[in-house]
């Protein structure tokens, strides 16, 4: 009975996060223009500057990436929520309330994945206009998206547990982009494997980063036919893989963020 109320408090929440849109529309604009950037600086500018493998469109290869670095990064908007929520005062009316102490987590985490779905909607449209193209069927590509979605919303609950033990928003955005940022140009998103060597090449392709791009790629037909670039199993299953990642990351990150977010409800 508890597990329904949290859920059904939860979307009652996410509902409200979604709301904010509305009312400041800014917010989601600048998240869609970020995505936008990255596909055309990568595929105009520095396109001509990255060698991937034969039979492979640079263009193809990097939407993919961008999707991944894009959700990865999207994710910090629970951090920073909670945070100001905390900062504000808005969780103290939350907890007056005879709702589910795990209602605000849940639908902050749910919020995000609707801000995801639209900036993975507005980069494949900018996709498409580049001249990337889905090579596989229209399940496959489901598939792809929705594990973009999947390991992006088990990357919110690292965030939540980040913005509920930090005092600022100013904090969450610099502890995320200290660790996000290495974590997605440490990957194979901008730069095929083959261009890494030794320890370096070894991080990249168990980054679960990369394993998120590499299952897009495959699932979306981008690879140009090829073999995995590497015999690692996080290159040859990486849709397995990243998703032993996701799960990971919930079972670990879930129950932290809850009972942080109790010490902080006394």
């Amino acid at each position: 009975m508890s597990a329904t109320k949290a859920l059904t408090d939860g979307w009652v929440v996410a509902q409200r996060n979604v709301i904010k849109i509305k009312r400041v529309p800014e917010v989601l604009v600048f998240v869609l223009i970020s995505p936008i950037m990255f596909v055309l600086l990568f595929a105009y500018v520095f396109a001509g500057a990255i060698q991937v493998p034969a039979g492979v469109d640079y263009k193809e290869f990097l939407v993919a990436g961008i999707f991944a670095q894009t959700v990865v990064f999207g994710a910090t908007f629970t951090g920073a929520g909670l945070a100001e929520d905390m900062q504000k005062g808005i969780i103290d009316r939350f907890r007056s309330l005879p709702m589910s102490r795990s209602a605000v987590l849940v639908g902050r985490t749910t919020s995000d994945v609707v801000y995801n779905v639209c900036s993975l909607v507005i980069m494949a449209l900018t996709g498409l206009l580049v001249g990337w193209r889905i090579r596989e069927g229209a399940l496959d590509a489901l598939l792809g998206f929705a594990l973009l979605l999947v390991f992006a919303y088990s990357i919110s609950w690292i965030m939540a547990w980040v913005g509920l033990i930090v005092p600022s928003v100013d904090v969450v955005n610099n502890a995320s982009f200290v660790v996000i940022f290495p974590l997605t140009f440490l990957s194979n998103a901008f730069v095929p494997l083959e261009a890494f060597d030794g320890v370096l090449k070894t991080i990249v392709e168990w980054n679960p980063v990369s394993s998120l791009t590499q299952a897009s790629r495959e699932l979306f037909g981008n690879t140009g036919g090829q073999p995995p670039p590497s015999e690692a199993f996080s290159m040859e299953h990486p849709a397995v893989y990243t998703l032993i990642w996701s799960a990971l990351f919930v079972a670990v990150f879930v129950p932290l963020s809850v009972r942080q977010f109790k010490r902080t409800s006394k």
